[in-house]
C-alpha cells in the first residue's frame, strides 16, 4: 500500500474488516481491504485503509460503532 492510504482497522477476520469497509463505504469514506493472511490456512491480518483526508473522521465512526 502506498503512502496514499492510511491503515485505520486490523483484524484477523477477513468478514469483520468487510463489514468495516462497507460501514465507511456507506458513510462516504472511500476503503479498501488489503487481505495479508496466507493461503490455505487464511492466518494473518486483513487491513482496511482509507485516503488520508478520511482517516480521522473514518477512525471516529469505527469507535463510535464499537466496530
Amino acid at each position: 500500500m502506498n503512502d496514499n492510504w492510511v491503515k485505520v482497522f486490523t483484524s484477523t477476520d477477513f468478514f469483520k474488516s468487510e463489514m468495516v469497509k462497507q460501514f465507511l463505504v456507506e458513510n462516504n469514506i472511500d476503503a479498501v481491504v488489503l487481505n495479508k493472511q496466507g493461503y490455505p490456512y487464511n492466518i494473518g491480518e486483513v487491513e482496511v485503509y482509507v485516503q488520508p483526508k478520511y482517516s480521522t473522521h473514518a477512525l471516529e465512526l469505527i469507535q463510535q460503532n464499537d466496530l
